[in-house]
């Protein structure tokens, strides 16, 4: 029978999810007979399905149970004739009716095998008796719980299994109709919030071709929270009726996890409406090629993140599906999209202020428009926070839909301190998916290099022993970082949700490694460090304004020498030194020895002694300085092996504001022993 909402479906819960179906029976009553024929139906056709001899021996039973059905997207609930007298059915049907009624997209289908559905909804019969006898043993809460959790799934729509009816045939339609919940599971949620038609999305409709005859694949990439999947999803709701069949199919960790066949084969089951086993999806049997060749589909692949896995599934609809076919396959990888030869790439960009303030006021209002009195603060919250990210948008306006103004406000303010937790999970997702040297590479730009000329950039990186060229490529396909252009140079920057991430793991690591932290970026953050005698022996970079700080500018200048690992400094801001100053810090002075890349403008010293330059230096930056002399003995150039003498022309280098008075001492083979790395 046709389900009353079966189109309905929840959230986003093959994203989530561990179990496409949970099944809730009667052992004594169907174990042996249909709930065994109808779980092994479920799996053929690749439908992720709980029955309860799942659960592990010696695990804590109950606490399983209630486990499996948080994370399960889709409920069957078989009603036979003892059902109501097992105490464990009727706990289990109270808890599924509670997350059904946490949400109110949960699907509960009820079946009635061999029992009247009105003995069911009426609780006569057996189920009188049944109830009859807990009434005498338990309380009488609990039992009304149960009446009222059985009386709200018998009402449901469902399916009815007699003694006439073939239960094989009921089996198959029971199947044909969890298909469609669970295609759609993935993408009705996206469309709770009012649709917000914007750039991005009028140009993958564009791309789409609607008149063209081949197969097409269409790429939509990338940052997480961008809205790629809501993208996806509205192209889904609007156009998938004008084709034959139709599939929505979001990937997830635990998905991609099973292989290839085990997608090919839940993907062309789903599209076919029959059960299919794939073994080989290069040894597909010529009658399902025969019936995919007929059939003009519409397919979603959403966060795809295997590229091997995006390439074969590519050839496979290039090879198998009918001429005017179309695939689209979202990713926060370019790469999965390139691997496999996607003709048609969208990058998502931003919202704009007009449209990020639309779906902020829809979660935050329900209206498409701040309150008067709140514009101010919203448009905080969507220019300096959001910044054009759906995801930010959405969540920041429902979770501040019910606060007052003077709430808002500490909410901000809270924000900059300690982002958003749910935000955050989702931007992790990219991150998790890097390796090391991409990792440190991406933590390098957020803390040090933010908006830094690319080429100087990746040169720095590779003299610190990473793979800056390959590895900035990859962040840039993943989305992570991005390049813009001014002049003829190029300049790489990243989001500020991005930004925010890589500081909150930074300081992650603060707690995870004692006390230690790897990169300083904050001068309050720096002198409360100094002020305290903390470690700093592993600090990798820092940047402090010397404007800022609020403790004795030499502690941080000669605490210099106490870190070892130190790769980049910047030391911005003014120092005012009398001779004496001066004279005190250069003889407690000291760069360590691994940094590579030094700036210091208006460095008040007037003479580095040449003991104090590191040997792996690249970039040297000290425009505006007062240093009359970079050193005062003859350096070795480590790139040819001879010596060569840097000398300055007398006038005041704070005057200088060109590369070609000064030579570089002692470089990495990173750069020449010339005026190139050197900024006076």
């Amino acid at each position: 029978m046709p389900l009353s909402g079966a189109s309905s479906s929840y959230s986003q819960a093959s994203v989530t999810h561990q179990y496409d179906v949970f099944i809730s029976f009667r052992g004594e009553d169907t174990r042996n007979g249909f709930t065994s024929h109808l779980h092994s139906a479920l799996r053929r056709n690749q439908i992720e399905t709980f029955i309860d001899y799942r659960i592990q021996k010696g695990g804590a039973i109950w606490n399983e149970l209630v486990e499996a059905i948080r994370d399960s997207n889709l409920f069957l609930v078989i009603f036979s004739e003892n059902y109501a007298s097992s105490k464990w059915c009727l706990r289990e049907l109270a808890e599924i009716i509670e997350c059904k009624k946490e949400n109110e997209n949960v699907i509960v289908i009820p079946v009635f095998y061999r029992i009247e559905p009105t003995h069911v909804r009426k609780q006569s019969g057996t189920y009188h008796t049944a109830f009859a006898e807990h009434e005498r043993s338990l309380e009488r809460s609990v039992v009304q719980q149960w009446r009222t959790a059985l009386f709200e799934a018998s009402n449901l729509s469902g399916f009815h299994c007699d003694h006439h009816r073939q239960e094989a045939e009921l089996i198959d339609e029971i199947v044909k109709a969890i298909f469609p919940n669970l295609n759609s599971n993935c993408y009705r949620d996206e469309l709770k919030s009012p649709f917000i038609c914007n750039r991005n999305y009028t140009s993958v409709k564009s791309l789409l071709k609607f008149k063209s005859e081949k197969v097409l694949v269409i790429g939509i990439w990338g940052m997480a929270g961008i809205g790629k999947t809501t993208i996806a999803t509205t192209l889904f709701h609007e156009c998938s009726s004008e084709y034959e069949d139709h599939c929505f199919l979001a990937f997830s960790k635990n998905l991609e996890g099973k292989g290839l066949n085990h997608i090919c084969a839940k993907l062309l089951s789903q599209l076919l409406n029959q059960d299919l086993r794939i073994n080989n999806i290069r040894v597909i049997h010529s009658s399902i090629i025969r019936k995919l060749k007929h059939r003009k589909v519409f397919v979603v692949l959403d966060d795809v993140t295997n590229s091997q896995i995006a390439a074969d599934l590519i050839q496979l609809f290039r090879n198998c599906l009918s001429y005017g076919s179309r695939i689209i396959l979202t990713t926060r990888d370019r790469n999965v999209l390139t691997s496999g030869g996607v003709e048609e790439i969208h990058e998502v960009k931003e919202m704009n202020f007009e449209d990020s303030l639309k779906l902020f006021s829809h979660n935050a209002f329900n209206d498409s428009h701040p309150k008067e009195d709140y514009y101010e603060l919203s448009t905080r919250v969507v220019a300096d926070y959001a910044k054009g990210i759906p995801l930010a948008l959405k969540i920041l306006g429902s979770f501040l839909r019910t606060k007052e103004k003077s709430e808002w406000d500490s909410a901000l303010r809270k924000l900059r301190k300690y982002p958003n937790a749910d935000i955050q999970q989702v931007l992790r997702l990219s991150y998790n998916a890097l390796d090391d040297d991409e990792k440190n590479i991406l933590l390098d730009i957020a803390c040090f290099f933010y908006e830094h000329e690319m080429e100087m950039v990746t040169k720095i990186l590779n003299s610190c022993g990473f793979f800056a060229d390959i590895g900035i490529k990859s962040l840039l396909d993943k989305s992570l970082v991005s390049i813009y252009s001014n002049g003829s140079c190029k300049y790489i920057k990243m989001h500020s949700l991005i930004q925010e991430m890589c500081w909150k793991i930074i300081h992650e690591e603060y707690s995870k490694n004692g006390g230690q932290q790897t990169r300083l970026w904050n001068t309050e953050e720096v002198c409360n460090i100094f002020q305290d005698e903390r470690d700093i022996h592993g600090v990798e970079s820092m940047i402090v304004d010397m404007n800022e700080i609020t403790i004795d500018p030499r502690i941080i200048i000669i605490a210099l020498r106490k870190m070892p690992k130190l790769r980049l400094l910047a030391l911005r801001g003014n120092i005012n030194m009398d001779l004496e100053w001066n004279r005190v810090l250069i003889e407690g002075f000291q760069f360590p020895n691994d940094l590579r890349y030094i700036e210091w403008d208006k460095c008040p010293l007037k003479i580095v002694p040449s003991i104090c330059w590191p040997q792996k230096l690249v970039q040297l930056s000290m425009q505006g300085s007062n240093i009359e002399k970079l050193w005062d003995t003859a350096q070795l150039n480590t790139t040819s092996g001879a010596r060569s003498v840097a000398r300055k022309k007398q006038s005041k280098s704070k005057k200088i504001r060109t590369k070609a008075n000064i030579e570089i001492p002692l470089l990495s083979p990173a750069l020449p022993s010339t005026t190139e790395g050197v900024s006076t």
